[in-house]
């Protein structure tokens, strides 16, 4: 039977960044998102040419986005700063070092 004082969450024991496939696929869908933005700026300017502030507006915004998902697609994602806990916080049944006081000690019959 499982103590219910037992608490089985793992405890985190590294700093390890995400693997490069999981940094890479965040980096392709974040690019992904970035000229998916592009093709619904053309379109809506398309479709608000009588007024061309607008038009010209949307087309000026979709300009920088190839380069900046180029830009944010390369690089790397930045460590996480999070700050966890590495041990426990509960009091455990462990007997603890003893304190400091007068101690026994036991020499050899030469005196060594």
């Amino acid at each position: 039977m499982k103590n219910p004082d037992q608490d089985d969450t793992p405890i985190l024991i590294t700093d390890a960044q995400a693997s490069y496939e999981e940094d890479l696929a965040t980096r392709k869908r974040r690019y992904g998102i970035m000229m998916g933005l592009r093709i619904p700026c053309l379109v809506l300017a398309a479709l608000f040419y009588q007024t061309p502030w607008l038009a010209a507006t949307l087309i000026v915004a979709s300009i920088p986005l190839p380069w900046m998902a180029v830009i944010i697609a390369n690089d790397r994602l930045p460590r996480k700063a999070a700050k966890f806990s590495r041990y426990r916080d509960e009091p455990t049944d462990r007997p603890s070092l003893e304190s400091g006081g007068t101690h026994q000690v036991i020499e050899s019959p030469d005196g060594r």
